[in-house]
């Protein structure tokens, strides 16, 4: 795995992600803007948001299976609340399993279908939280961190209840949200290239 480091000109990098984390429209959902707080973010920082992002994943399709999809949904809530920055505004989200013209998932209330299904506004989303993983790994090929905010891109790996595995192709952006913890503002998410 490379990571790079990028401590000259962190500034320039970072005025892109700025307009991000401190945009001036309402949430989506009914709640104040939160404003990103600066302080450098670390590799192992970024390493244990993709841990627990797993462990969440895995929490979630757990919950589904042993309590139903309302007590999944409401989980699902809490990690979009402290993983995703959609308190920040708008997240650039392409989950793996999405079709035009509800591909890209901005929205709290996007996510949250795409996680959990359920919603009348979004008729495709099946949950795709919901699938009997149990156990999920990452691997990054790269981390680039400058300052205030990190990229990172590799692959997932999740598990079923069935032994099954699923590999994806994953690319996440940080930056730091205002409780001091990292906030995903980029999650693509696409399926391998097989050429048939």
């Amino acid at each position: 795995m490379k990571s790079f480091k990028i401590r000259s000109m962190a500034v320039a990098a970072l005025l892109p992600l700025a307009a991000i984390a401190t945009p001036a429209v309402a949430h989506d959902h009914g709640t104040a803007k939160a404003a990103a707080i600066y302080a450098p973010i670390t590799q192992a920082e970024v390493e244990a948001a993709h841990t627990a992002w797993c462990g969440a994943l895995v929490a979630i399709a757990t919950e589904n299976d042993t309590k139903g999809q309302p007590a999944a949904k409401e989980l699902a809530k809490k990690v979009l609340d402290s993983a995703y920055g959609y308190s920040m505004g708008p997240v650039l989200f392409k989950p793996t399993l999405t079709v035009a013209p509800q591909t890209f998932r901005t929205t709290y209330d996007g996510a949250l279908a795409y996680f959990v299904g359920g919603d009348k506004a979004y008729p495709n989303d099946t949950g795709f939280a919901l699938k009997g993983w149990r156990k999920c790994e990452t691997s990054n090929n790269t981390i680039l961190i400058t300052g205030n905010s990190a990229l990172s891109m590799g692959n997932v790996s999740m598990w079923d209840t069935k032994g099954n595995m699923t590999r994806v192709d994953k690319t996440w952006g940080y930056v730091r949200g205002a409780d001091g913890g990292l906030k995903i503002v980029l999650h693509h998410s696409s399926l391998p290239y097989s050429a048939k």
